[in-house]
């Protein structure tokens, strides 16, 4: 089993919080967005993480983590991506990949619109933290933890740090 904590669009801030709400994770996903190196370095050094860039992310860390993301975690096959949307409004090209090839649980940001939806068609859960960061339209900055125990992907908790 597998703790994961997911989060998106930290925009340059890393909020202490995060490694507090992390402690007892495994891995931290980021969705895109990192805003800065110093946040990627800050992370990679406290936990193993996976990641992909975002629209707003520079050439270092493009460098650092690709545009899209497919792997397993345990026995349950994870796509990540910073412009992914949700069922019903999928981003068009990545809608083209999760149907060719759909995946156990979708990861993404982009909006700051904490979403967890499951979409029927595709039989896989849809994820995205919203936004960890200070900066958007969001009220309230929010992360995400689950569990991945081998196939099962459960006790997943939205945390609002207030």
């Amino acid at each position: 089993m597998k703790k994961i904590g997911i989060l998106s669009d930290t925009h340059a801030y890393l909020n202490p919080k995060v490694l507090k709400y992390f402690e007892e994770c495994d891995e931290i996903w980021h969705a895109g967005d990192w805003g800065s190196v110093e946040v990627a370095d800050a992370l990679c050094a406290f936990k193993p993480v996976r990641g992909v860039c975002g629209n707003i992310d520079d050439r270092a860390i493009r460098s650092q983590f690709p545009l899209y993301e497919r792997f397993m975690c345990e026995g349950v096959d994870v796509y990540m991506t910073h412009v992914g949307g949700y069922p019903g409004k999928y981003e068009p090209r990545v809608f083209a990949k999760l149907c060719a090839n759909p995946p156990r649980l979708f990861v993404c940001g982009h909006s700051h619109i904490l979403k967890v939806m499951f979409d029927k068609s595709l039989n896989m859960l849809c994820v995205n933290p919203g936004a960890a960061g200070q900066y958007g339209q969001q009220l309230v900055p929010t992360l995400i933890r689950l569990e991945v125990d081998g196939e099962k992907i459960q006790n997943l908790e939205v945390i609002e740090m207030r």
